[in-house]
């Protein structure tokens, strides 16, 4: 059977379309980490984690943090891997282990960055989360061909300056879209 796996959204978002059924992605945008012939992986950056905060996460595991990181958020990254922690970063790329989303973003989730991260000198910019995304192979695709999802590059203010809720407004905008306008209704043309 051949592929349908064209190519890779690595470095993309995905912008949940408001016809989206799965309550996990309502008004979603995700940033695609990697994407090849098995499936697909991200992290969502625009759902918080209610009252969750760093010093949990920390005291959880036993790793001494600096006053002012304690309150930081953590996201909900997605329903796969729920237990899991990633961190999705700027520079440095220099973790136990970093994929690299883009030139100027990578994903980790070993303990030496959470622990610079805890003290203060992790990355400038970075985003914590609680979980994943995931797509099984050929999965992504055919939601996108199901008009489910919109896609654009990744653009890193949208992860680490806009306020969390503006993100999936500010995403379809920059493509030129308004928000508004969007219908729940999918249409062939």
């Amino acid at each position: 059977m051949p592929s349908i796996y064209t190519a890779s959204l690595k470095g993309h978002f995905l912008m949940a379309m408001p016809g989206l059924s799965d309550p996990n992605f309502s008004q979603t945008v995700t940033c695609i980490c990697e994407h090849n012939e098995q499936g697909a992986m991200g992290i969502v950056v625009n759902r918080l984690q209610e009252g969750l905060r760093a010093k949990d996460i920390f005291d959880e595991l036993s790793i001494r943090c600096s006053p002012g990181v304690e309150a930081l958020p953590i996201y909900y990254g997605g329903p796969v891997h729920d237990g899991e922690l990633f961190m999705l970063h700027g520079p440095p790329f220099t973790w136990d282990a970093t994929l690299q989303v883009t030139p100027s973003l990578g994903l980790s989730n070993t303990r030496d960055i959470l622990e610079a991260i805890a003290v203060g000198q992790g990355p400038a910019s970075f985003l914590i989360s609680l979980g994943c995304a995931g797509w099984g192979p050929g999965q992504l695709e055919s939601e996108i061909k199901e008009n489910a999802w919109l896609t654009q590059p990744v653009f890193e203010e949208n992860i680490f300056v806009l306020p969390v809720d503006a993100r999936w407004a500010e995403a379809l905008k920059k493509m030129g879209v308004d928000p508004a306008l969007l219908s729940d209704t999918a249409g062939h043309a």
